[in-house]
């Protein structure tokens, strides 16, 4: 295998993976930070072929006999499985619900444009509303706004789980066992 031309130079963050690459006229610096003009960024499925088999979100489960299953703890990944549908770290377009402050629900999805700050990478969105009225806005995100169709089930799915982790029990009198003699 040939070496890596001095060009080429890799740095990877934890959410961000990039690709520096400088002009071959130019000195190789010691340090990876480059300016944002002569930064490329690593197609998604070049990030999934790195972290596919080794990364610290991955998480196996082992069942019987030689049966596993692969989970993923990584952010924006919806059915927190370990598939390049559903990575948060290799896809462009990434969706999360979350629970939020105070009985609400939290919509964010990732900016295609501008994906070197992460600090106004994500589109968020509080919702407070009841259950229905909540679907239609993530329905409306995700698969009418044409971001990521192939999602609409697993978002819904999850909306209804962080939903149902809202509803706080009512408390009431208790009620008396009729079994005992």
């Amino acid at each position: 295998m040939p070496p890596i031309p001095k060009s080429h130079i890799w740095y990877f963050t934890r959410s961000y993976p990039s690709l520096f690459l400088k002009p071959p006229h130019c000195e190789i610096l010691d340090s990876p930070f480059l300016s944002i003009s002569e930064m490329a960024t690593v197609p998604g499925q070049l990030i999934w072929e790195i972290v596919k088999k080794n990364n610290s979100f991955l998480v196996k489960e082992f069942g019987n006999g030689t049966a596993s299953v692969k989970f993923s703890k990584e952010p924006n990944n919806l059915y927190n499985l370990h598939s390049y549908k559903h990575s948060g770290l290799a896809n462009k377009k990434t969706v999360t619900i979350q629970p939020g402050k105070d009985q609400s629900v939290l919509l964010a999805t990732t900016k295609t444009k501008k994906q070197n700050k992460p600090s106004t990478l994500l589109n968020k969105s509080l919702m407070k509303k009841e259950f229905n009225r909540m679907a239609k806005a993530v329905v409306n995100q995700v698969a009418d706004n044409h971001y990521r169709p192939d999602l609409k089930k697993a978002a819904l799915a999850r909306l209804s789980v962080v939903n149902r982790s809202l509803k706080v029990s009512k408390s009431g009198a208790k009620k008396k066992n009729r079994q005992r003699l």
